[in-house]
């Protein structure tokens, strides 16, 4: 088993209050949730107006399964014109059978 993970840092332009930044991130969120049944969710800068910190998460029985939703879940991300990508990282983790 294989787990890959994205963390993704994001600066929202124009955007000031909360409301409108769950407008910007939760399509982001969701969309990448239903679109590649991936784990999403903020996982940081919850209370900044202009910064969103996303986390995702694949699980996979082969390491390039895993690598290739998390790439096509950064493409995704990259897609929305309402956001800068500031920072992305990623990791893979492999899981060892008991």
């Amino acid at each position: 088993m294989f787990t890959a993970t994205l963390t993704v840092e994001l600066r929202l332009r124009g955007v000031s209050s909360l409301k409108e930044k769950r407008s910007i991130v939760r399509p982001v969120v969701d969309g990448a949730r239903k679109r590649f049944a991936v784990a999403a969710a903020e996982v940081a800068s919850q209370d900044a107006w202009q910064l969103a910190t996303l986390g995702f998460a694949a699980v996979s029985g082969s390491r390039s399964h895993a690598e290739s939703v998390i790439d096509a879940v950064e493409r995704f991300v990259w897609s929305f014109l309402e956001v800068d990508v500031v920072s992305a990282e990623r990791a893979v983790v492999s899981g060892e059978e008991s």
